[in-house]
């Protein structure tokens, strides 16, 4: 089955993006709340995005990025998993 393609507009706000090197997933029975974060020492980490989608979208999403990772890795190489912070590490 064919997806059809979809033309989005961005405006320039929107296209600049926002980096974020933390995210915070929480649910509801209705709703996934996806909150996208930066943090650095010494500054408690600031939410630069809130994503609010439906379980359904959700699976879709998590869908698609597996296939993203998969061909980023075909081409460039696996990705290493980052290092998990020490007990009591803040």
């Amino acid at each position: 089955m064919a997806m059809k393609e979809i033309k989005l507009e961005v405006d320039k706000e929107v296209a600049r993006g926002r980096y974020a090197n933390v995210a915070i997933i929480a649910h509801t029975r209705d709703e996934f709340i996806l909150d996208f974060a930066l943090a650095y020492p010494g500054h408690p980490p600031s939410v630069g995005s809130r994503v609010i989608t439906s379980p359904h979208h959700a699976k879709a999403l998590l869908r698609s990025l597996e296939d993203n990772v998969r061909k980023y890795e075909a081409r460039f190489g696996e990705i290493g998993e980052p290092p998990r912070p020490v007990q009591g590490e803040n």
